[in-house]
C-alpha cells in the first residue's frame, strides 16, 4: 500500500521520466535500425564478412553496460558530451546491433529460393527483388530482432541514470543512494511494465507489417 501512494503522490515525475525512457530507447533503437537493417542485408553477400561483423557486434554485446559508459566518458568528454543523453544513446545503439544485424542476415538468407528465381523470370533487377520480394517476407523476423533489442535496451537504460541520463532508473539510482526502498521498487516494476507493454506494441506492429498470406509470428523474441 505504501509503494502504490508513493507511486500515486509521484504520479508526475513517474509520467516524465518513463516518457523520457521512451525517447531514449526510441532514438538509440530507430538509429540501430537505420544502420543495421542495411548491414544485415549486405553482409548476406559474403559469409566471411558476416560471421567477422557479427563476431563483433557479440562481442560488444558481451561489454557490461556500467563499463561501456565508463569507456564512453572521457572519449565523449573531448567533445562535451562525458555524461547525459548522448553516451546513454550510444550504448543503447551499439547493444542494438546484434539482435537487428543477425535477424535480418537470416530473414534474408532464409528467403525460398524458388520466390527468389521467379522474381528473376519475371525480369526483376536484383534491387527490385530485394525491395519488393525479399525484405517484404523478412519483415517479420527484423521486427522480432527489433523487439528483443527494445526489450533488452529498457533495462540498459535504466543503468543510464547513472551518468545522468535521466530516465526510469533515477527511481532506482536514487533509492539505492538513498536507501529508499519504494523509490528503487517503483522504478523496477515501472521498467518491467514498460518492457511489457512496449514488446506488445511492437508485436501488434510486426503483425501489421507481415504481408497477407504469411504465418504471422505471434510469439515474443
Amino acid at each position: 500500500m505504501e509503494l502504490i501512494l508513493y507511486a500515486l503522490d509521484n504520479l508526475d515525475l513517474l509520467i516524465r521520466r518513463t516518457i523520457e525512457h521512451i525517447s531514449l530507447v526510441g532514438v538509440a533503437v530507430g538509429i540501430a535500425t537505420l544502420t543495421g537493417v542495411p548491414i544485415g542485408i549486405a553482409i548476406t553477400k559474403s559469409e566471411r564478412v558476416a560471421r567477422s561483423v557479427l563476431y563483433l557486434a557479440s562481442i560488444i554485446v558481451t561489454i557490461p553496460s556500467i563499463a561501456l559508459f565508463g569507456i564512453m566518458i572521457p572519449v565523449l568528454s573531448l567533445i562535451g558530451h562525458g555524461i547525459g543523453y548522448v553516451p546513454a544513446v550510444i550504448a543503447v545503439l551499439l547493444y542494438s546491433q546484434l539482435p537487428i544485424i543477425r535477424n535480418t542476415y537470416t530473414a534474408i538468407n532464409n528467403v525460398n529460393p524458388a520466390l527468389r528465381e521467379a522474381a528473376r523470370g519475371i525480369g526483376m533487377s536484383p534491387n527490385q527483388r530485394l525491395r519488393m520480394v525479399e525484405i517484404p517476407l523478412a519483415v517479420p523476423v527484423i521486427m522480432a530482432g527489433v523487439r528483443t533489442a527494445v526489450v533488452l535496451n529498457i533495462g540498459v537504460m535504466a543503468i543510464a541514470a547513472y551518468i545522468g541520463a535521466g530516465g526510469l532508473g533515477t527511481f532506482i539510482s536514487r533509492g539505492i543512494s538513498q536507501s529508499d526502498p519504494r523509490q528503487l521498487i517503483v522504478g523496477a516494476v515501472a521498467v518491467s511494465l514498460l518492457a511489457v507493454v512496449v514488446d506488445y506494441a511492437l508485436l501488434y506492429v510486426q503483425k501489421r507489417l507481415t504481408p497477407s498470406g504469411m504465418e504471422r509470428t505471434a510469439d515474443p523474441a
